[in-house]
């Protein structure tokens, strides 16, 4: 991992986010812990042989950017805003990451299907699944982090998709998990 880039990375998103808004004014002062950290929780389930992934909704970077930073794994990162599309390219290029920026929504993104997938607070999990589900190879599988209200959204999920799910806690992580999701069929699929 390198923590280096990682922080050049930070210094980046500190430095264009009064002008494009990347993360709360709250957030400023703690975007190593409250973002970076928290996109590094993921590492430990991804495979050291992941050949490229897809970030969804990807934002600020957070996962997507940080996880290509510290892994060296190729992600294509889709994002719809202009303005954050530019940030994103702008901090790969400074941090050398293998990452392509896609700056469209996410049903029309020109990606292959990927074996892992990541978003963040991008959108609720019966949401999510709708947008993953055709970017992810059939042995493949999401990581999707998720706060407190985890339990209600794979309860509303359920009805309409069939998946595999894992949910990762660790203590020290509060109310929140990250939703492993694989085998993901749409419910009314045959």
């Amino acid at each position: 991992m390198n923590d280096s880039k990682l922080r050049d990375f930070a210094a980046l998103v500190l430095k264009w986010s009064p002008k494009i808004n990347l993360v709360s004014k709250s957030d400023l002062g703690h975007i190593w812990e409250r973002h970076v950290r928290d996109s590094l929780r993921l590492l430990p389930y991804i495979p050291k042989n992941t050949e490229r992934a897809i970030d969804l909704g990807s934002g600020a970077g957070f996962p997507g950017l940080v996880l290509c930073i510290a892994t060296g794994i190729p992600f294509d990162l889709i994002e719809s805003d202009a303005r954050k599309a530019a940030f994103l390219m702008e901090a790969a290029r400074q941090t050398g990451a293998p990452a392509k920026i896609h700056n469209c929504r996410i049903e029309s993104a020109p990606v292959q299907p990927a074996p892992l997938i990541t978003a963040r607070a991008l959108a609720p999990l019966e949401k999510l699944l709708g947008l993953a589900e055709p970017l992810l190879t059939p042995d493949g599988f999401c990581l999707f982090p998720k706060g407190k209200a985890a339990t209600a959204e794979l309860t509303l999920a359920t009805p309409l998709w069939h998946m595999k799910v894992e949910r990762l806690c660790a203590p020290d992580w509060g109310e929140s998990c990250i939703l492993k999701v694989s085998q993901i069929r749409h419910a009314g699929a045959a």
